[in-house]
């Protein structure tokens, strides 16, 4: 049988680390633009207690989103032997284009695909290469389009790539935009004859909800007083963000395991978007609670939040390679592994796929 397999991956990780104790000087301010008067450095260690987040990885000013992306594209093409002249789709997930250092402009013309194929030096027309927007979950949405090209007929090769670079959206007097950061996440996929029980994408599942959950991310004004009305940044009701993840993404990860017939103590590993790690905690016991299980079992969420943070669509694809390379310790996946990717985010989008490794 024909089923889709990731055949390499590829992860960028900026050098710069912004700690945690960088933002202890910060003056934080709520919604009202009211300031809040606790002291920085317990603000920031309350932050640390909820989110996990210890430091985060920002891009120095030279790197552009689609520099990110083309940096982990490139080891995902080596780490799978393919010739880049053989790529049908080259799909790039992000949210804001390249936001050029210290200004206030998205440039995402060309795309950041086209951007990307042109690094590369690919020549082939037949390469088709585009963009995704599709909030946090984007990364895992390409995989699963790219998934749908090949059961079409349409494409054999795709290279799949989330990249952002959030430090360049955030407010830094929103106590949230400590959660951010920048980094670049790839894999290839192809379309290959597998045994019954060989490797690939076995399903998905893919939801948006866009009725009252519509801005729970959107961009929004600085809450520092007076700021420019025309300036907007990235902004997340926390809270609501929390309380929807919760009650839709362990559904959606059931509804994929179950039409995929896997039993869940089948599933070795589960690769979640890193956005906090006490939700994502809840989240797998929430979706285990769903089967009668009341014990997660013990490893199954590698995590690498507390020192990437939220890198939006490429937290999943550099989790991955990073397991994958063994570059986590205690964490380890081998063939014949069933494996579960999820995502959420704005949108509100949520998605979920099962794969053997």
């Amino acid at each position: 049988m024909l089923r889709t397999v990731i055949t390499g991956t590829g992860a960028h990780i900026p050098s710069f680390i912004k700690r945690n104790e960088d933002f202890s000087g910060t003056s934080f301010y709520a919604g009202d633009s009211s300031k809040i008067d606790t002291d920085p450095a317990i603000v920031v260690e309350k932050f640390r207690q909820i989110t996990g987040i210890n430091e985060r990885r920002y891009t120095s000013a030279e790197f552009n989103t689609s520099d990110l992306g083309y940096e982990a594209a490139k080891i995902a093409i080596a780490d799978s032997g393919t010739d880049p002249e053989t790529i049908d789709q080259l799909i790039v997930a992000h949210n804001f284009g390249n936001v050029i250092k210290d200004t206030i402009q998205t440039d995402a013309v060309p795309s950041l695909a086209s951007r990307i194929k042109h690094k590369l030096g690919i020549k082939n027309p037949a390469c088709v290469a585009y963009d995704l927007l599709f909030g946090c979950p984007g990364w895992l949405l390409g995989v699963i389009q790219a998934n749908a090209f090949f059961k079409a007929g349409i494409a054999q090769k795709a290279l799949v790539v989330g990249a952002e670079t959030l430090s360049r959206v955030i407010d830094v007097h929103d106590r949230d935009s400590m959660i951010f950061s920048d980094g670049a996440g790839a894999a290839m996929l192809e379309w290959k004859e597998v045994s019954n029980n060989g490797a690939g994408i076995l399903g998905a599942t893919v939801q948006t909800h866009a009725d009252t959950e519509l801005e729970f991310i959107n961009m929004g004004m600085s809450y520092f007083p007076g700021s420019d009305k025309r300036i907007r940044y990235i902004k997340m009701k926390g809270r609501k963000v929390y309380e929807y993840a919760l009650t839709h993404v362990p559904i959606a990860m059931k509804n994929c395991i179950d039409q995929c017939g896997i039993n869940i103590k089948d599933i070795k590993k589960i690769f979640i978007h890193q956005a906090n790690e006490k939700m994502d905690e809840m989240i797998i016991k929430k979706m285990y609670a769903l089967y009668g299980i009341n014990q997660v079992p013990e490893g199954i969420m590698p995590m690498s939040i507390h020192w990437l943070g939220n890198s939006s669509v490429a937290t999943v694809p550099t989790l991955f390679d990073l397991v994958r390379k063994h570059s986590i310790e205690g964490q380890e996946i081998v063939t014949g592994d069933i494996i579960l990717f999820a995502s959420v985010g704005a949108g509100m989008n949520v998605n979920a796929v099962c794969y053997r490794v």
